[in-house]
């Protein structure tokens, strides 16, 4: 049942609203972008509407109705009107409690929309067929690319029909860019960005030699008219212009054969053995060859020598007898008799050593525990946590081929067997960030991504890697812009990223039905790339270019006609009528998609 007390409200009849069950930050994040940007009534379902970021909602403007169930029961989907509902949003609890709320919704109203939040893609795509309107997104999976690419210090992309979009400033902007994505950038105050300014259209260069030539135009020299000089009037330059373009993808960096070996030799060895343990081996390993060298001085034949000295690791050399000294018979004189002592002695260690490497090995295996970073790792990023978005972008930067060491306090976490089967170095412990940053080969390291759950702890380990190597790279994850701004100012070679602001589009917008491909950033804005396919009895029927974009809001980059296999980018006939079959991708801020949808809606 409601709780009833200060600060509640109280739920009375609604219909044509959206749900969202879940009180955690990208709930937070969600409920916003509903209310905000596509003005929809929305009923949130808490478990517990005194912790997290319910309180937080429930002050939210716009919202309908904040409901306590301690899960989602039949009785809390009554209670929040499930049979007249367009949307139901599953944003918190495991995969197994979110599928089951999902077919219990579908239940109780076969038509709505609904969106749920998997951790496992595989098993996400597999829900998905057995709903009749619905997706399952991964919020983790959504904003690990973002991070992956701010660690690399590339630009994040978007992939559409083969090319990666992404956007570039001010002279890295190149000649194929698609569209204008902001001008008037003062990076001394990013929030006067203007998103998607109105361009010149594709009909300007047609409409100037119209006026050139017309009626009206002044004559050049041999019957044609020229231009008229205009006045000229002083424009202010921008400081800054972001441009949506083609990303060019650069070949993996080589590595030498040499570098590869060395580095596999090193890395074997701190795997199989531990510091004391290398130090007994190296130390008895320089003995042996010491006293080889005395035996193959004395002697001058290699081949005698290699064998009397393998005898003599195995403890198998016949010893000079006192009445074969005494007799002059013996094998060899004094250095002789020391050196295959040494040899002897130190043969007799490694004996008991090779088992104890053996048994280190085999116990380990059995144990699961993960190896640790190699002597030979270099130029990697330390990824810290591995939650859902830090075993994400281990995994992500693995499929690039950049090395990987990952950082993990709770060895009970479920990132760490991914890591594992990977075969990425885990550093595990609690103890002080200091130390854990130096197993991790801080000083070797490009770049540091702290995404644990804690900002604080972020935060933390950002600051720790600076002071440790003050060349590194920074990214860290951070849910308040306040934090995230103080954080810019403070630290130069450093990004922050959000994932609850990175993933909350992307669900709002397949909550309305929208497919989301992606999210570009500018700076802390989000611009997001969107797919749209025209069916039978959509509002997009019969629109044109025209009437589609909004300047500030929405662009179109591409044109997909029915029965046409490729995408036409930059499409120049403004005029041209869309027809079922045919597809679109637009380049959208979230306030501009929202607005699109609400008008397709309307016209449905």
């Amino acid at each position: 049942m409601t709780s009833e007390g200060w600060g509640t409200r109280s739920v009375e009849p609604v219909s044509q609203h959206y749900i969202v069950c879940g009180g955690n930050a990208l709930a937070h994040r969600l409920v916003l972008e509903l209310v905000e940007h596509y003005e929809v009534p929305v009923v949130v379902l808490v478990a517990d509407r005194t912790r997290d970021h319910a309180p937080q909602i429930e002050q939210l403007p716009g919202v309908a109705a904040v409901v306590e169930y301690a899960s989602i029961t039949d009785e809390a989907l009554r209670e929040v009107s499930i049979d007249t509902a367009r949307g139901l949003a599953l944003v918190e609890g495991s995969d197994q409690d979110n599928i089951h709320a999902a077919l219990s919704a579908q239940g109780h109203n076969p038509d709505i929309r609904i969106v749920l939040r998997m951790f496992n893609q595989r098993l996400g795509e597999n829900i998905e067929r057995l709903l009749r309107n619905g997706a399952a997104l991964s919020g983790s999976a959504t904003a690990a690319p973002a991070f992956a690419a701010a660690a690399l210090g590339r630009p994040n992309s978007v992939e559409i029909g083969g090319r990666f979009l992404h956007i570039a400033f001010d002279e890295a902007i190149t000649s194929d860019r698609i569209c204008v994505v902001a001008d008037h950038i003062d990076r001394q105050d990013l929030s006067k960005i203007r998103l998607l300014p109105e361009q010149r259209g594709d009909s300007a260069d047609f409409v100037r030699l119209a006026s050139e030539f017309g009626d009206d135009g002044p004559v050049r020299p041999g019957g044609v008219r020229r231009e008229a000089e205009p006045e000229p009037v002083p424009e202010e330059e921008p400081d800054g212009v972001a441009a949506l373009q083609a990303l060019r993808i650069e070949p993996r960096e080589p590595i030498s054969w040499a570098r590869r070996a060395r580095w596999r030799l090193l890395d074997m060895m701190r795997f199989f053995t531990s510091a004391r343990m290398r130090l007994v081996l190296l130390t008895a390993l320089a003995a042996v060859l010491m006293a080889f060298g005395v035996l193959w001085y004395l002697n001058r034949n290699f081949g005698w020598t290699l064998y009397i000295s393998l005898l003599d690791l195995a403890g198998a050399a016949q010893p000079d007898q006192l009445a074969d000294i005494a007799a002059g018979t013996g094998t060899g004189g004094l250095w002789q008799r020391v050196a295959q002592v040494v040899i002897t002695i130190c043969g007799i260690t490694f004996a008991p050593v090779a088992t104890a490497i053996a048994v280190e090995v085999l116990g380990s295996g059995r144990r699961g525990q993960p190896r640790n970073p190699g002597a030979g790792t270099r130029d990697h990023v330390i990824v810290v946590g591995l939650g859902n978005v830090g075993t994400r972008v281990a995994a992500q930067l693995h499929e690039l081929g950049v090395p990987v060491v990952c950082m993990e306090r709770d060895p009970q976490a479920r990132g760490i067997a991914a890591a594992r089967a990977l075969g990425i170095p885990v550093v595990l412990g609690d103890g002080p960030f200091e130390e854990q940053l130096r197993r991790a080969r801080l000083k070797h390291s490009r770049a540091l991504v702290a995404v644990s759950g804690d900002d604080a702890t972020n935060l933390e380990a950002a600051l720790e890697a600076r002071h440790g190597n003050p060349e590194v790279r920074v990214v860290v994850r951070l849910f308040d812009d306040n934090f995230a701004g103080h954080f810019y100012a403070t630290l130069d070679n450093a990004a922050s990223r959000s994932v609850s602001y990175l993933a909350a589009p992307a669900f709002a917008a397949a909550l309305m039905g929208r497919e989301v491909r992606g999210m570009l950033s500018v700076f802390r804005h989000v611009l997001l790339i969107a797919e749209l396919t025209v069916e039978d009895g959509s509002g997009l029927i019969g629109m044109n270019r025209h009437d589609l974009e909004d300047p500030g809001g929405v662009r179109v980059i591409a044109v997909r006609f029915a029965r046409s296999a490729q995408l036409q980018w930059n499409f120049p006939d403004r005029t041209r009528r869309l027809t079922p079959g045919d597809q679109i991708v637009v380049a959208a801020t979230r306030s501009g998609l929202a607005r699109l949808n609400t008008a397709l809606v309307d016209e449905v």
